[in-house]
């Protein structure tokens, strides 16, 4: 299910916690939460019919130059977390900042994290514009 708006756009994706991303309390390990967050940007965009996949061979990748993350409360081994995704603006290309929020299945807030990525060429190793292909699906909800 997706959510949109001028000027932002979101995403909803869910992924159930399995044993193998708890540590002994039977919490998500706080390492996965970055893998949740990058599950979550794969899919938004995914969702609009571009892929990170066809992105890299168009040339260009996005590797993460900042997250932040903020645990509030613990995700639990089998739970059904709900991860929102919110790219709010565009303003800053080529870099681009993806907020995620996750919820427990009671609806609580649960983590909160920003990851800030920057389109970039593999071959020159310099910063790169956005894909044609992205801005085409992105320019419904931003002035592109």
């Amino acid at each position: 299910m997706s959510f949109f708006c001028a000027n932002m756009h979101s995403h909803t994706h869910h992924i159930r916690v399995r044993y193998a991303e708890t540590d002994q309390m039977g919490y998500l390990y706080y390492g996965y939460y970055a893998q949740f967050y990058e599950v979550a940007r794969a899919e938004m965009i995914r969702a609009k019919g571009y892929s990170y996949d066809q992105m890299e061979k168009d040339g260009v990748v996005m590797p993460v130059v900042k997250m932040n993350c903020k645990f509030l409360r613990p995700a639990h081994y089998d739970e059904l977390i709900r991860i929102n995704t919110t790219i709010k603006d565009l303003d800053r290309l080529p870099f681009v900042t993806f907020h995620h929020e996750l919820f427990n299945e009671k609806d609580e807030l649960i983590n909160k994290g920003e990851v800030t990525l920057i389109f970039f060429d593999p071959k020159t190793q310099k910063k790169a514009e956005m894909p044609i292909k992205l801005k085409e699906v992105l320019k419904e909800y931003f002035n592109l």
